[in-house]
């Protein structure tokens, strides 16, 4: 079974079905607005649910790589630049839905919105901390910036998740519950990643140890100095 999984993701035709799968809510939506289903006040249905689908897709970015190392599917790489845009495509979509269905292009009610408005200030900056991530997503960027100052961009991705979670948790105000579920989820991930980390910066330390144990004795040993 596991094999068998690992071909299919591994598949070069895989991607399409689930670049589908990732268009299903903005179908979704159509569907909705063709048949005048998108309840008493659109607008706000629309920013909602484009809202929502940002903070799934950024959540599901970021656990490509925890489930690639705990269930040992290191094919699960492939999906996590597509989900990444993705997460930017809706937040634009979000983004655009404020600018111009709410706002309509009104720049100075905008600007005086996100000055005044604390939820508008946060969920702005994680829209803009986005940008940099979706434009330096391609292996050309990766070569341009290098592999170590490419990661560390890239690391935005959690501020961007942490200040989502602050703008959805101040926007609704009374139930809080999905806006907890979406903070629990981004802080488990970090968690998971800051573990990650911690585990492999111990093991290059006792590389290390050993390895300097080693040199000592093979040093001892030629010169005939008896290690201690």
């Amino acid at each position: 079974m596991g094999e068998r999984l690992r071909k299919l993701l591994s598949a070069k035709w895989i991607k399409l079905p689930v670049f589908g799968l990732c268009l299903l809510p903005l179908g979704q939506l159509g569907w909705r607005a063709l048949h005048h289903h998108l309840t008493a006040n659109p607008i706000e249905y629309i920013t909602h649910q484009t809202g929502d689908w940002t903070l799934i897709f950024i959540v599901a970015a970021l656990a490509v790589t925890p489930l690639r190392k705990m269930l040992a599917l290191p094919e699960l790489i492939r999906f996590r630049r597509m989900l990444g845009l993705f997460a930017f495509f809706y937040g634009l979509l979000h983004f655009s839905t404020w600018i111009g269905l709410d706002k309509f292009f009104d720049w100075t009610d905008m600007l005086r919105d996100v000055r005044k408005r604390p939820f508008i200030t946060v969920g702005f900056t994680g829209f803009v901390l986005m940008l940099p991530l979706a434009l330096t997503s391609t292996a050309g960027w990766i070569r341009r910036l290098g592999g170590r100052r490419w990661l560390a961009l890239h690391r935005l991705i959690y501020v961007t998740a942490i200040a989502g979670v602050v703008h959805y948790y101040w926007l609704v105000k009374s139930d809080v519950r999905k806006p907890l579920f979406y903070g629990e989820l981004v802080v488990l991930l970090l968690a998971l990643r800051v573990g990650y980390w911690l585990v492999a910066k111990r093991g290059k330390m006792a590389g290390k140890v050993l390895e300097t144990k080693l040199t000592t004795a093979e040093t001892a040993r030629t010169s005939h100095i008896p290690p201690h």
